[in-house]
């Protein structure tokens, strides 16, 4: 069964924090004389797919691809072109103003830079009250007393409140900025290639951090965006792969990798480096560049750097069908 159906059967299910059904974020680019627009960037190109309650779902692919614009699509700190997103059991795709407002403390986001996150003007204690006097949550006093709280559940020491961005490391800055996301006990949040920009000790210290946070917190869910899939294994739960703007290929995290079914994946698998140096594994090399959005062809997108392409794969675009227990390929040959 086509992925799109099953979710569109399951997007009132009280298991799934998000349903995203045929998300489409295309950019205009100006050409012409009169500056007419003719053609899009198409960043995000028919996107469907559905994170349950307490689930950490791990968007990986390569740079450009459209992770990020998924992510923020998401939770309307971009518009979508087209497609439907419910949240929590509400379509929340047209929702503005007050009311999306409203909805900010459910589903939050970490963003890749830390720094550039932070006010430098506000010191800590002002940035992680700044959510609850937004919503209007607490009382001063008790504003306090929750800021207090999330600079111990992140790791940091009482006297963090008082200083300024700057004074922190790469590493405590992103502590800050998870406990910042915190703050309002949001069921989501986004992690938009939250420990790319760290060291392997420091990614490994705030991966384990969100992991220990949701074990805490049964019901928050995660969509974990990144391009380095050793984080991603580490992680999550599902795994989906994306390429030029759609998902190729979505599955368990353990049946992804022990049988990957999409050439692009299996690619991005083989170029994971064992830890043992006497195992050895056969990389597979992408041929050609990546295809420009602005200018795509007919057919598959990955046809010109694949490894198993075919006439019909020039010609004919594949949908995404399941292969065996909820996993979802798309690839002429798959089998």
């Amino acid at each position: 069964m086509n992925l799109d159906n099953i979710i569109r059967d399951s997007n009132i299910k009280s298991d799934n924090i998000l349903n995203v059904v045929n998300l489409k974020k295309y950019f205009p680019t100006k050409k012409g004389v009169f500056g007419l627009r003719k053609e899009y960037i198409k960043a995000v190109d028919d996107v469907s797919f559905y994170i349950k309650s307490g689930e950490t779902l791990g968007l990986v692919g390569e740079s450009g691809c459209g992770k990020s614009t998924v992510g923020h699509s998401i939770l309307r700190l971009i518009e979508p072109t087209e497609g439907k997103i419910v949240f929590d059991g509400q379509e929340i795709t047209n929702i503005n103003g007050k009311n999306l407002r409203k909805l900010r403390n459910k589903f939050q986001i970490i963003f890749q830079d830390p720094l550039s996150s932070l006010d430098p003007r506000f010191t800590i204690g002002r940035s992680l009250s700044e959510p609850f006097e937004i919503q209007k949550i607490y009382k001063r006093k008790e504003i306090n007393e929750k800021v207090k709280e999330l600079v111990e559940i992140v790791g940091l020491s009482q006297d963090s409140i008082g200083r300024y961005p700057h004074e922190f490391s790469g590493g405590q800055k992103q502590r800050i900025c998870i406990a910042r996301a915190l703050a309002v006990s949001p069921k989501m949040i986004v992690c938009d290639e939250c420990v790319s920009a760290l060291d392997v000790s420091i990614q490994a210290q705030i991966i384990n951090l969100l992991v220990q946070l949701k074990n805490r917190k049964n019901s928050l869910s995660y969509l974990f965006i990144s391009h380095d899939l050793r984080v991603i294994k580490h992680i999550s739960d599902r795994v989906a792969v994306m390429y030029l703007g759609k998902i190729v290929e979505i599955a368990e995290k353990t049946d992804l990798f022990n049988n990957p079914k999409h050439p692009y994946t299996q690619s991005l698998l083989s170029a994971i480096p064992f830890t043992d140096p006497s195992k050895k594994r056969e990389k597979i090399l992408l041929t050609d560049d990546i295809l420009s959005l602005a200018n795509m062809t007919n057919g598959c997108k990955f046809n010109n750097r694949c490894f198993k392409v075919q006439k019909i794969c020039k010609e004919t675009e594949p949908e995404i069908k399941q292969y065996g227990n909820n996993h979802y390929c798309s690839c002429h040959f798959c089998d």
